[in-house]
């Protein structure tokens, strides 16, 4: 995305250097990637008014006096078909650098030459496309006689003397609202201290409603909003505009005057619009219906591709009839040409997951689908096609007007205090400069008092898509102001206590590699299918809304079939017997959801073993591995043949497969052989089974005088001391403190660090029990 700073100042009260601005909008709003300079693209270019053409005899020349603001008319030979006596035109003076070209590698300097060996040319009268406004080379730009007069520098009328900003998108995707310069305009003055003064206009016409939209499939339609323009008249004559160079610095060309309204507009707001020929509509039929693509369907696009649509395309249908892709490019069937007549203007919000799989499947990058693609708010759709109206209306007066509404968003209201937005921060904002900060931006703020405690009631802007909890207020608050200006300071706490599950799955590595298994790592995304060849229902796991493939769109509900798919691949290669086993975390719906609301998790143990040569039953070889490891953690248990109909057991034959139980009754797994369709499933040879635990429950029964209990309780920590002794003597010191706390460590060296006269000594600790911050304190005193 681009940004012309020149624009962005009509909307804000720049008082820095633009420099200064450009750093701050990197480091408070987004990344910039680069500033394209436009100071002097447009040097020696001027406004001019052409006195006298007269055709050159038997050529398409014609040879111009032109007036330039001075005494004497300059002489300009021109080629365009549309030049003529009085217009106002953009003159390139000799010693300019032609702007198309001022970013290639030569850039071309205009000059004076003698055409057809006689006629003498001074310059040359320029045309859209020669300075970078557009593709257009039917002719040279006329300039509207009220914009400027003879003499006047180009840059000067239309505002060029210009810093583009070149904007990552992707440090923007959670922001719609910057998509549009009114948007990125308000953060940019909430960043400089002022309060954005723009309000949206409620200016939407009221609909009537004639127009039948039809919203076919729940979620791929929020609102949908249409304006129908009938002709009454001719739009004005298109004079080189501030608009276009709009259009032109924001890396869009101009088309014609209703595709580039909607384009200034979506430029604008961020809001995408588009305009479709009403009659060619509805000739094909007379509601606009909104849904998903159906099998076969196929549809001609505005750049003349047909393409076939995938069933998560959204269409816009004339009656039955797809005449557009929503969100990405209308079809070629409703497009504007010079016969239309009658526009219907569309405005409207897309899912943004359905736009994302349709931006990828048919290569459509368009800046309306990007800005889709972030999840557009609904709030200013029928506003902004209302707008597009106002700006067609010499050309058009309004028809119907419809306006489809799926839903209404709820407010959002969030109460946090100043001392929470500090504590967090790290700051000492005032309440008033925290009120400050957020209603520059546009969140409206109250002050709730409960006797002596004061809580700031937020209430979330429209536009706000991404603002839901406490911690996101605060985060507005931090980088509005700067987190470059929050003072850093040490905080001191506790050293962290080591990790119960880390130690304990480091010691299982440890014990199962011993045993001959291989460790592996696999995705805890998963296929549906790949669920269903495990036996398992992928009702019972957790869909992703928005998965980056199909074969990625379930949070796994067990580890096995992710582990039957790797001892496939590891057969094929072909390895003739191994071991594979992960521990990682499963999510099943049927556990349901914890106080937060968040799934609950549990942590898994699964191993698989297969062999191609053996004979006999794979289920003693898979309980071989069980007892082992239990007995390794110092756990007793049971093997009971299995009942229920729990997720876990699924993939194993009942017959040939045991429940692990511990000595007080918890069941810790299940071992056994995989049922013949499984194994059919993944292809695998007949000697195969497996093992999948509950390490929390396993964690949680470890015995006292296990290895792996001892190893848990072990502490270990790092100190760093400012001593100028020798190591020698630190230690000795060190064992003092310990021994009087009548702790036993080992104690090993780290590394010694002296910049200048103060030396520093690191160690590392290892201690054989726990141990309690005030020792450590004790120590860091030394």
């Amino acid at each position: 995305m681009r940004i012309s700073l020149n624009w962005l100042k009509k909307y804000v009260d720049v008082k820095i250097t633009d420099a200064e601005l450009v750093r701050l909008i990197g480091a408070r709003l987004v990344e910039v990637e680069g500033v394209i300079d436009e100071t002097h693209k447009y040097d020696k270019i001027y406004v001019v008014k052409v006195v006298q053409a007269e055709k050159i005899p038997d050529t398409h020349l014609t040879l111009c006096q032109i007036d330039v603001g001075e005494k004497e008319t300059v002489q300009v030979v021109c080629g365009a078909p549309n030049v003529r006596e009085g217009m106002l035109a953009a003159w390139i003076a000799p010693g300019a650098v032609v702007p198309a070209s001022a970013a290639t590698e030569a850039p071309f300097v205009i000059g004076k030459r003698k055409m057809l060996g006689k006629y003498e040319s001074n310059g040359m009268l320029a045309g859209a496309d020669e300075l970078d406004f557009g593709d257009d080379h039917s002719g040279i730009v006329e300039i509207d006689p009220k914009d400027a007069k003879p003499g006047d520098a180009l840059a000067d009328v239309f505002d060029l003397n210009d810093w583009i900003l070149e904007i990552e998108n992707k440090s923007l995707t959670h922001r719609p609202d910057c998509f549009g310069m009114i948007g990125f305009a308000r953060e940019v003055a909430g960043i400089l201290g002022e309060r954005f003064e723009f309000e949206y206009r409620d200016v939407a016409l009221k609909p009537d409603n004639k127009l039948k939209i039809e919203i076919v499939d729940k979620g791929i339609c929020e609102r949908y909003s249409a304006v129908v323009l009938m002709k009454h008249g001719e739009l004005k004559k298109k004079y080189l505009s501030i608009l276009d160079t709009i259009l032109a610095k924001s890396g869009m060309r101009p088309v014609d005057q209703i595709v580039d309204a909607t384009n200034y507009l979506m430029l604008l707001t961020g809001q995408p619009l588009h305009a479709f020929d009403y009659d060619k509509f509805t000739e094909l039929g007379d509601t606009v219906v909104v849904r998903l693509a159906r099998e076969g369907e196929k549809l001609t696009l505005l750049d003349g591709r047909e393409i076939e649509l995938i069933p998560q395309d959204i269409v816009i249908c004339a009656g039955e009839t797809p005449v557009a892709l929503a969100g990405a490019m209308g079809g070629l069937s409703t497009a504007i040409d010079e016969s239309t007549r009658n526009i219907m203007i569309e405005s409207a919000t897309f899912s943004l997951y359905n736009l994302r799989k349709t931006q990828m499947a048919h290569g459509i990058f368009s800046e309306a689908i990007t800005r889709f693609t972030k999840g557009q708010p609904d709030f200013q759709t029928l506003n902004v096609a209302s707008a597009c109206a106002e700006m067609l209306a010499q050309g058009f007066r309004v028809g119907d007007v419809s306006d489809k509404r799926m839903r209404r968003e709820q407010e959002i209201v969030i109460e946090i205090t100043a001392d929470e937005i500090n504590g967090l921060l790290g700051t000492d904002y005032s309440e008033e400069l925290i009120l400050k900060t957020l209603g520059n931006v546009g969140f409206a703020t109250t002050i709730l008092k409960h006797g002596r405690e004061h809580k700031i009631q937020v209430r979330v802007p429209k536009w706000r898509t991404d603002i839901h909890i406490r911690e996101d207020i605060i985060e507005e608050v931090g980088r509005i102001n700067g987190y470059d200006n929050i003072k850093p300071v040490l905080v001191k706490h506790g050293t962290a206590q080591p990790n119960a599950m880390f130690e304990f799955k480091k010691r299982t590595r440890e014990i199962l590699s011993k045993f001959g298994a291989n460790e592996v790592l696999t995705y805890s995304f998963v296929s549906g299918r790949l669920l269903e060849k495990a036996g398992l229902t992928p009702d019972n796991s957790y869909k992703i809304v928005n998965s980056i493939s199909p074969e990625l769109q379930y949070v796994r509900q067990s580890i096995l079939p992710s582990l039957l798919d790797k001892a496939y691949m590891n057969q094929k290669i072909p390895f003739d017997d191994f071991a594979l086993f992960e521990m990682n975390k499963v999510y099943q719906k049927a556990w349901g959801m914890d106080a937060e609301g968040v799934p609950v998790e549990g942590m898994r143990l699964s191993l698989v073993i297969a062999e191609r040569k053996t004979t006999g039953a794979a289920y003693y070889k898979a309980k071989m591995y069980a007892e082992r490891y239990l007995e390794s953690c110092g756990i007793k248990a049971e093997y009971v043949s299995i009942e229920g109909d729990a997720p876990e057991m699924q993939p194993f034959e009942k017959k040939r497969a045991a429940m692990i139980v511990a000595d007080d009754g918890a069941v810790l797994g299940v071992v056994g052989e995989f049922k013949n369709s499984v194994r059919r499933n993944f292809k695998l040879a007949d000697y195969a089974a497996g093992i999948e635990l509950d390490l929390d429950r396993v964690l949680a029964r470890v015995k006292e005088a296990s290895k792996v209990e001892i190893a848990l309780l072990r502490d270990k920590r790092d100190l760093t001391v400012k001593w100028n002794g020798t190591y020698g003597e630190l230690i000795a010191e060190i064992r003092k403190i310990l021994d009087k706390a009548k702790v036993k460590a080992e104690i090993t060296p780290l590394a010694i660090y002296q910049p200048e006269e103060d030396k520093y000594i690191s160690v590392h600790f290892d201690f054989e029990q726990k141990i309690d911050d005030d020792l450590m304190q004790k120590l860091e005193t030394l």
